[in-house]
């Protein structure tokens, strides 16, 4: 998780922020303004949900023996996006037309 403070910590809790960044060995955030805080809270909550999913898959794929090649998953794909994109369009005709 990102860790994000404001920037007067830096000047008055230098000591403990030097030693969260050495133990953690991750970066610590300093911002000025509530917005930048926000939407870096924002972001950080987006990728690690992102991260997580990545890592489940990484999982997942050490685990399966089953590989597939670029071609194959694309082709699923498009074809997925098409079956959907029918189901749309048929959608959208059929509220389209007025019951008689």
């Amino acid at each position: 998780m990102i860790n994000i403070r404001p920037v007067p910590n830096l000047r008055n809790k230098f000591s403990e922020i030097e030693e969260e960044i050495t133990t953690t060995n991750s970066p610590i955030i300093l911002t000025n303004s509530e917005y930048e805080t926000m939407s870096i809270g924002l972001s950080s909550s987006l990728i690690d949900s992102v991260e997580r999913r990545l890592d489940e898959a990484d999982k997942y794929a050490d685990e399966c023996k089953v590989r597939h090649s670029n071609d194959d998953i694309f082709k699923r794909v498009r074809k997925r996006i098409n079956g959907k994109s029918k189901i749309l369009r048929r959608e959208q005709e059929e509220t389209m037309t007025l019951p008689e």
